[in-house]
C-alpha cells in the first residue's frame, strides 16, 4: 500500500498489534467487525502483528496467528490497533522500550491509532495520550489514573474519540468502537449491516457503570471505617445513613471528629461518605433488579432510595439507562441460578 496515510486510498490497511497474554476477544472481536464490513462494501486489509513471534499466546490458553513482526510493517497504516491483555502484561509492555518505540513510529504514520481495553496502558506509556481523554476497562481504571495522571480518563465511557487517538473500554467495547469507525469510514448502512450480522447494538445504551462493582474498602483501612462501610453495604436502607444522618452523626459513630472522619473515610474508600452511600444503594438496586421480580417501589425502598423517582434519577445519572432497561438486559431467571436456588432451600 502506498500513498499519504492522511488521505488513504480505497483499501484501508489495519494492523492489530498484540502481545502474549492478549485477551482473545480484544483481537478477534474488532477484527471480525472489520472483516464483516468487507461483505457490505467496506474495504479493509487486516493484518495481525506482534513484536517478533509468528503466533501469539492468548490469555485463554490458545494461540492465534500467523502474526508478522511489527517492525516489518513498512507501508503506512490507515489504522493501528493496540489490543489489551492482562493488566500485568500491559504493565510489562509499558516498560519495554522496543515495544514503545515500535508503536510510536507506527502511530506517527497512521491516520488513526486505536486501543482496545487495557491497550490504553501502552499508548499512555508511549506518551501518546497525554492531555487527551481516554477509556479503558473499568476494573483497571484506578491503576491507570494513578500511573498516567496526565491522561483524562473517562471511566464510564464505552469508547472515547480524541482524534487521531481512539480508546475503548473492556473487551467487547472494542467492537462498539470498531462499529463507530466503520460508520465513519463507510457510512451508517455498512455499520448497521455489520451490527445486525453480529447481532449487536449499533450504539449500545449506557456506559461501563452498567458493569462495574464500584465498592470496596482495603483491609489496611482503620477497623472502625471498615465496619461502618460494611454496615452501609449490607443495609443501604438502614437508619445508619438515612435521610436524617449527616456527616457529624457518622463521625460520632466511629469516635472521630468530622474533619478526621471525612479525611480518613475518603482516603480508605476512595470517595466521600455520601458518594459511598449512593454507590451502595445503586449496587443493591442492581442486585435486586438482576435477581428478583420485585417492583420498582419495593426495590427503591430496599435499596434506601425512599422513592421510585430517586431510584430513576440515580440510574439515569450513574448508569445511563432506566432500571427497567437494566433488568431487561441483566435479569437472571431462577432456572439460571441453580446453586443460589438450592442454597435458599436449605
Amino acid at each position: 500500500m502506498t500513498g499519504d496515510p492522511q488521505n488513504p486510498p480505497n483499501r484501508r490497511r489495519i494492523a492489530f498489534f498484540a502481545l502474549d497474554g492478549v485477551q482473545s476477544l480484544d483481537v478477534t472481536g474488532p477484527m471480525e467487525a472489520f472483516a464483516v464490513a468487507n461483505r457490505f462494501g467496506g474495504a479493509y486489509d487486516l493484518v495481525l502483528s506482534s513484536l517478533r513471534a509468528p503466533s501469539i499466546a492468548t490469555h485463554a490458553g490458545f494461540s492465534i496467528g500467523p502474526a508478522v513482526p511489527a517492525e516489518s510493517l513498512t507501508s503506512p497504516l490507515d489504522t493501528l490497533v493496540v489490543c489489551g491483555g492482562s493488566e500485568q502484561a500491559m504493565l510489562d509492555a509499558r516498560d519495554d522500550g522496543t515495544i514503545i518505540d515500535v508503536l510510536r513510529r507506527h502511530a506517527s504514520r497512521a491516520r488513526r491509532t486505536v486501543s482496545i481495553c487495557t491497550g490504553a496502558f501502552v499508548l499512555a506509556a508511549a506518551g501518546l495520550l497525554d492531555g487527551r481523554r481516554a477509556a479503558t476497562h473499568w476494573n483497571a481504571a484506578e491503576r491507570f489514573s494513578a500511573l498516567f495522571p496526565n491522561v483524562q480518563l473517562d471511566d464510564d465511557a464505552i469508547f472515547v474519540a480524541d482524534p487521531p487517538y481512539y480508546t475503548s473500554a473492556g473487551v467487547t467495547a472494542g467492537i462498539d468502537l470498531s462499529l463507530a469507525l466503520i460508520e465513519a469510514d463507510h457510512g451508517h448502512y455498512v455499520a448497521l449491516s455489520v451490527a445486525r450480522q453480529l447481532v449487536l447494538f449499533l450504539r449500545r445504551p449506557g456506559g461501563q457503570a452498567q458493569f462495574g462493582v464500584g465498592l470496596g474498602v482495603p483491609a489496611s483501612a482503620p477497623e472502625p471505617i471498615q465496619k461502618l462501610a460494611m454496615r452501609i453495604i449490607e443495609d443501604p436502607s438502614g437508619e445508619l445513613h438515612g435521610e436524617g444522618r449527616r456527616v457529624p452523626d457518622l463521625a460520632a459513630l466511629v469516635n472521630m471528629s468530622e474533619r478526621t472522619f471525612l479525611r480518613t473515610f475518603t482516603k480508605a474508600a476512595g470517595t466521600t461518605p455520601a458518594k459511598f452511600v449512593e454507590e451502595a444503594r445503586l449496587t443493591r438496586a442492581k442486585a435486586l433488579l438482576e435477581e428478583t421480580v420485585d417492583n420498582l417501589d419495593g426495590i427503591a425502598h430496599q435499596a434506601g432510595y425512599g422513592s421510585v423517582d430517586a431510584l430513576l434519577r440515580s440510574f439515569q445519572r450513574k448508569v445511563g439507562i432506566t432500571p427497567t432497561a437494566y433488568r431487561e438486559r441483566f435479569h437472571i431467571s431462577s432456572s439460571a441460578m441453580p446453586f443460589r436456588t438450592h442454597e435458599a432451600r436449605q
